[in-house]
């Protein structure tokens, strides 16, 4: 609790602050909130004397802050309106290789961890010939220069010194490697030169990249991203949402952990499993 004479004080101090932001004259707040001159004077003064409820929300409103920073009850001077719309905002998420949202986020958290689920296979590990597979259909006569603008977005990333540990569900590395489901028609020689990238870029790159599998009747994830202690953004399909404020990243990372504690595979027996599994399709 604040002492009523503190509260006073610090109400005095941000008033003063946020008159000064806005290069606001005493005279321009009164007219502002309708209180005669000498009220706000009085609130400007060197003494104990908090204004009511209604002259603290027009004083907020006219200088576009929030009441509640005013009077101490919070640390951030913007109106929670501000703060939440800052806090969670949607984008649209085109069916590109990779746009421009994804690669701005990815470069904001450059030397963050950054955990992932994808929706399919990480695109960062993918091969030009699964990429092509996969993206072609929408990308059309601009393929090429999407390739190109992909790979060199990977490039990026990979020497952005950010570790990476990604999440991937059991089912979905099972459907591609027997080209059933979405991978339905992906080519048997695509399947396996994926299963070898998958399989040399998680020995090459450990540790900073580290790949773990779970089983999704035991534990379920929607396609989700952590940008270190930046922002999370959870895939919907048309749209991301991405959080920014700590408490939701906080808890997006620790659904992320939870699914890493419960993987039935960790990252040591990764390369394994991708070895039996060319195995048994070869």
């Amino acid at each position: 609790m604040i002492d009523k004479r503190d509260r006073a004080s610090l109400f005095r101090i941000r008033l003063a602050e946020a008159m000064g932001w806005r290069k606001m004259t005493q005279s321009a707040l009164a007219r502002a909130t309708g209180a005669d001159r000498s009220t706000i004077s009085q609130l400007l003064a060197d003494r104990v004397r908090l204004p009511n409820a209604q002259l603290a929300a027009d004083c907020a409103q006219a200088l576009g802050i929030s009441a509640d920073w005013l009077l101490g009850l919070s640390d951030r001077p913007e109106p929670l309106a501000d703060i939440l719309a800052a806090a969670l905002t949607m984008r649209e998420a085109p069916r590109a290789l990779f746009d421009e949202a994804i690669f701005g986020w990815h470069q904001e958290a450059a030397g963050y961890k950054i955990r992932h689920v994808p929706a399919t296979l990480p695109d960062m590990l993918k091969t030009r010939a699964m990429v092509e597979w996969e993206y072609r259909p929408q990308l059309g006569r601009t393929a090429e220069q999407a390739f190109g603008a992909f790979e060199d977005q990977l490039d990026w990333m990979r020497g952005a010194r950010s570790d990476y540990e990604i999440a991937l569900p059991l089912h979905e590395l099972e459907a591609f490697a027997t080209g059933t489901g979405y991978y339905a028609g992906l080519p048997l020689e695509v399947r396996l030169g994926q299963i070898d990238r998958l399989e040399a870029l998680a020995a090459q790159l450990y540790p900073s990249l580290r790949l773990y599998l779970f089983d999704a009747r035991r534990v379920f994830s929607a396609p989700v991203t952590v940008f270190g202690p930046l922002l999370a953004v959870v895939y919907l399909g048309r749209h991301y949402i991405a959080f920014r404020d700590s408490a939701r990243v906080a808890t997006i990372s620790a659904h992320f952990d939870w699914l890493v504690r419960e993987a039935s595979l960790g990252a040591r027996d990764f390369t394994g499993h991708l070895k039996l599994m060319r195995a048994q399709i070869a």
